[in-house]
């Protein structure tokens, strides 16, 4: 895939000392800027808010990139919701218009009314030893992503504009023009590992590709044997996909916790899930999350050099 479209992981978290506002976060493009070194300007990166439990969208945040032109790029942010929010498009409210993308060290940010929005490359806060993940789980606390950067989009926003109630459901997505459809799913995600890590390589397109709402239709069955083939019996294997699908992170942003409420920066994701995948058998691949988190917005560290 290309790796500006690619999807490495998303965040929500309650905004430290503000119960009234929520930060989400969307990192895209491993190791940055080593395959693409900047956003994707014929792509959507759209948030989807679901905020009534039934697995669709009723808000959607839409952002947009020029051409990376003489070294700078702008992005522009939009908010739609009802029919607009379902469907597929780049329509809805102007909330951002052209705000700079940062791409070293300086942090480039813009306000608008409540909202706060940065866009550029940053320290990847992800921690895991993939390397021993790929060697059967022989985990050795080596972290893969201690030194990589991603593409991010940080957005403060009033817990308000996510809708009345507190809990609501959130997923990421990316939309190119692809076989004569100009708004093509390309990527998606809600819970962190659901696609790498429970999902079987030849059903991946198809998951990235589907609404949330196919998801227990289409993959429960799969997911039950994945989770079958690491040790859970056929009880617990299905309660588990269950609960795993459909693909979206919960957040009451109402609550202070990390995961399985939204997703902080600092949450051991690697742990919880591998203690889940294999029902217990491992719990953990020793590897710490990072120092490099910022105490300020955008929260993520700054970059690491280019090697």
């Amino acid at each position: 895939m290309d790796a500006r479209i690619d999807i490495c992981d998303i965040y929500a978290f309650q905004k430290p000392k503000d119960v009234n506002k929520s930060v989400l976060v969307l990192d895209v493009n491993p190791v940055a800027p080593t395959y693409a070194d900047s956003f994707a300007s014929e792509a959507v990166y759209e948030l989807k808010v679901d905020t009534n439990g039934d697995s669709v969208a009723d808000i959607a945040y839409r952002f947009t990139f020029s051409p990376k032109e003489d070294g700078v790029q702008k992005v522009t942010v939009l908010r739609a919701s009802g029919e607009q929010a379902k469907g597929n498009g780049n329509d809805g409210e102007v909330i951002f218009k052209d705000v700079t993308v940062s791409f070293g060290d300086k942090v480039n940010t813009a306000d608008a009314g409540e909202y706060r929005l940065f866009a550029g490359i940053r320290s990847d806060p992800f921690f895991f030893d993939l390397e021993g993940m790929k060697n059967n789980m022989q985990f050795t606390g080596a972290d893969t992503f201690l030194d990589k950067n991603v593409f991010s989009i940080v957005m403060e926003i009033p817990n308000s504009a996510l809708g009345s109630s507190s809990k609501v459901g959130i997923w990421y997505r990316v939309l190119i023009p692809k076989d004569g459809n100009p708004f093509f799913q390309i990527d998606r995600m809600g819970r962190p590992f659901i696609n790498p890590v429970f999902t079987k390589e030849e059903d991946k397109n198809t998951f990235n590709r589907i609404e949330p709402i196919r998801d227990r239709e289409l993959f429960t069955e799969k997911l039950v044997s994945v989770l079958e083939s690491f040790g859970h019996n056929p009880e617990s294997a299905q309660k588990t996909a269950l609960t795993l699908l459909p693909d979206i992170l919960d957040y009451d942003y109402s609550s202070s916790e990390g995961y399985p409420n939204g997703r902080k920066l600092t949450d051991d994701i690697t742990d919880i899930q591998l203690t889940v995948l294999t029902n217990g058998r491992v719990t953990t691949d020793k590897v710490w999350r990072h120092q490099d988190l910022s105490t300020v917005f955008p929260y993520l560290g700054s970059p690491h050099p280019i090697q």
